[in-house]
């Protein structure tokens, strides 16, 4: 008996070389579908527009308004009648206020006995480090070496200052600090005057001088027996505490 399968057909010869050829195949196709891009199209919006043939607009009545017209312009007389000018005009003389040679100046004569002379008196100005009877502050009477109301007068001011002292709410709102040098003048009445001041802002400028705006009124300074004025200087700390 015959065998039915032909010995020199091998079914699995090739299958290796078909298996790669259709594996190859397989990712080609798969790669592609990958690499496939669609494109929305673009969308065109069209605007209709209705155009009407039959346009009707209400025409709005209208009233015409009759004027009179101007009169007419007066016109000239036939005869011209020439009145003569009976009156006589007075002329004014206008004299010259300019002096000539020709007119003679009177000499005045002056005494030296009726000059008056008067004293001005100067405003000095002296520091209160050097003032002969320094400025007294009320409370400070009891005092009687000049030392001691020296020292006394200080201590009042500092006192005023932190009794009167208000932070700018600006100023504290931007955290802005520094010290304000403050100058004034107590003059030979014993009012503070010529507030100066220096500092890092404006604001404590502002603050410094109100301060020392509000200082009462002294007992004035003395040089050689007399008022006079003296000048004042003191730092103001404006410190923020946390």
């Amino acid at each position: 008996m015959k065998p039915k399968k032909n010995p020199n057909a091998e079914i699995g010869r090739n299958s290796s070389l078909y298996f790669m050829i259709g594996l190859t195949s397989v990712l080609f196709v798969t790669w592609q579908s990958l690499e496939v891009k669609f494109y929305e199209k673009e969308s065109k919006a069209i605007e209709v527009v209705q155009v009407v043939d039959e346009l009707k607009e209400d025409v709005p009545m209208t009233e015409t308004i009759h004027t009179t017209p101007p009169p007419p312009p007066p016109t000239a007389p036939d005869v011209i009648e020439i009145v003569e000018d009976v009156e006589d005009v007075e002329e004014t003389v206008i004299e010259s206020t300019e002096s000539s040679q020709d007119t003679y100046i009177e000499d005045a004569m002056v005494r030296i006995e009726d000059v008056e002379v008067e004293e001005v008196e100067e405003e000095v100005v002296v520091p209160f480090a050097v003032i002969e009877y320094v400025p007294v502050f009320p409370g400070c009477e009891i005092y009687d070496t000049q030392e001691q109301r020296k020292e006394c007068f200080n201590q009042k001011v500092q006192e005023h200052i932190r009794d009167n002292f208000q932070y700018p709410p600006d100023a504290l709102e931007m955290h802005i600090t520094g010290r304000v040098y403050v100058q004034f003048v107590i003059d030979s009445q014993g009012r503070i005057s010529n507030i100066e001041k220096r500092g890092p802002d404006r604001l404590l400028e502002k603050e410094a001088v109100r301060i020392m705006s509000l200082l009462p009124k002294v007992k004035p300074g003395q040089q050689r027996g007399r008022p006079v004025s003296v000048k004042y200087s003191i730092p103001i700390n404006f410190i923020m505490q946390e």
